[in-house]
């Protein structure tokens, strides 16, 4: 678990990466990575509402040997939104980015103490 600040992010993508190396998975190690940048930044940006606590940001890694689920919790209920920005704007592409970069994403809300909503990416 992780608190939505900024050092989040790196430290996610970091963790993500030394698992996919001792599971022998690394040439996934680029495309999750991208994911989860992109999954966590999102947490943090919507936890921004909740400050000045520090919401948690939950990052889990799952596998079955054929498949890899990248879960990124977050403690804001409003469901992720996959915009079509103008090709000029700064920013939101992030779940576009995840669409691409993965083989499914999708998300659903949580029960879990202290968070409220689950995003998703899978690699078969």
């Amino acid at each position: 678990m992780l608190g939505a600040l900024s050092g989040a992010v790196p430290s996610a993508r970091a963790h993500v990466g030394q698992l996919l190396w001792e599971w022998r998975r690394a040439e996934l190690a680029q495309d999750i990575g991208v994911v989860v940048s992109e999954l966590v930044t999102n947490a943090v940006a919507a936890s921004a509402e909740l400050r000045p606590t520090v919401a948690p940001v939950l990052v889990w890694l799952g596998s079955d040997g054929r498949s890899v689920l990248v879960a990124v919790a977050d403690a804001v209920a409003t469901p992720p939104v996959r915009l079509d920005p103008d090709p000029e704007a700064e920013g939101g592409r992030g779940l576009a980015v995840v669409e691409a970069y993965s083989n499914r994403w999708g998300w659903h809300t949580t029960a879990t103490a202290g968070l409220a909503k689950v995003v998703w990416a899978e690699w078969r």
